[in-house]
């Protein structure tokens, strides 16, 4: 493929990180776009565009992708649209909202203006220390040397890696197959929550130390912890989903990707 230029939204997040180099490797020069617009040096007309910045703020900048002549626009969702829409945690259903508003935006507006867009839904994505998964579930480890499970666990995951993440977003930019299309990207093994958690102790080296713990004491520690700005975010409704399947189907994404994600086979460098 010639060298083409490609707009990205989101270049610091962690799929960002990825897919910099992947984006260069594969013949793209990669234009980054900020809050303050796009380099000085970027072409006036840049057809293709990756979004991995969270999607609620992609309509902000809607105006600029159309003067730039933006034709096709890949964007990065979640797969929490659908996990999260129904749960008893309100913080959870006003994501489960804003992806989906995001996703209804972004289809209405390019349809509006024939441009041709590409939603990717990731599950549970981890790797580099940096996501807000795997990483915390590490960090809590490391510090207590033991992890609380709420009941037996066995809730499936599919825990996809960032790396993985990025190759399908270099794949649906070219892809015709992907056309107006969204996909689930989940990840190449289907494991229990409580094997998931398993694996992050033998990685980190750390004798398996799994307590199980009654729902009333969860919600106990859960106010204690979320007084730290890091687990803000946590909530009783995540310890609930240890014991919920949420598995989804990426063979629409390996036959029009060539999707073809990792086993959950976790590295150093992956939860440092």
């Amino acid at each position: 493929m010639a060298e083409q230029g490609v707009g990205l939204l989101g270049a610091s997040s962690l799929v960002g990180e990825c897919l910099l180099p992947q984006l260069s490797r594969a013949g793209w020069t990669v234009h980054v776009c900020t809050r303050r617009g796009l380099p000085a040096d970027s072409p006036p007309v840049l057809a293709h565009w990756i979004c991995v910045a969270p999607l609620w703020v992609l309509p902000e900048y809607f105006s600029l992708l159309l003067a730039r002549g933006a034709r096709r626009v890949v964007v990065l969702s979640s797969t929490s649209i659908f996990t999260k829409a129904d749960s008893p945690d309100a913080g959870e259903q006003v994501v489960a909202a804003r992806l989906r508003g995001g996703e209804q935006q972004l289809q209405s507006w390019a349809e509006a203006h024939g441009l041709t867009w590409v939603i990717l839904r990731p599950t549970l994505i981890y790797g580099r220390g940096r996501d807000k998964n795997i990483s915390e579930v590490a960090r809590l480890i490391r510090r207590w040397g033991f992890f609380p499970l709420l009941g037996p666990a066995t809730g499936l995951r599919q825990p996809v890696h960032a790396e993985d993440v990025a190759q399908a977003c270099v794949a649906a930019l070219t892809s015709g197959a992907a056309d107006n299309q969204a996909y689930a990207l989940s990840g190449g093994e289907t494991l229990t929550y409580r094997e998931m958690v398993t694996r992050i102790f033998s990685t980190l080296g750390k004798p398996l130390r799994l307590v199980t713990v009654p729902l009333g004491l969860f919600r106990l520690a859960l106010t204690a912890l979320r007084r730290l700005p890091r687990y803000r975010h946590w909530s009783v409704a995540m310890a609930q989903r240890m014991g919920e399947d949420l598995v989804f189907d990426h063979a629409p994404a390996r036959h029009d990707l060539n999707f073809t994600p990792r086993p959950f086979v976790l590295s150093e460098g992956d939860l440092s």
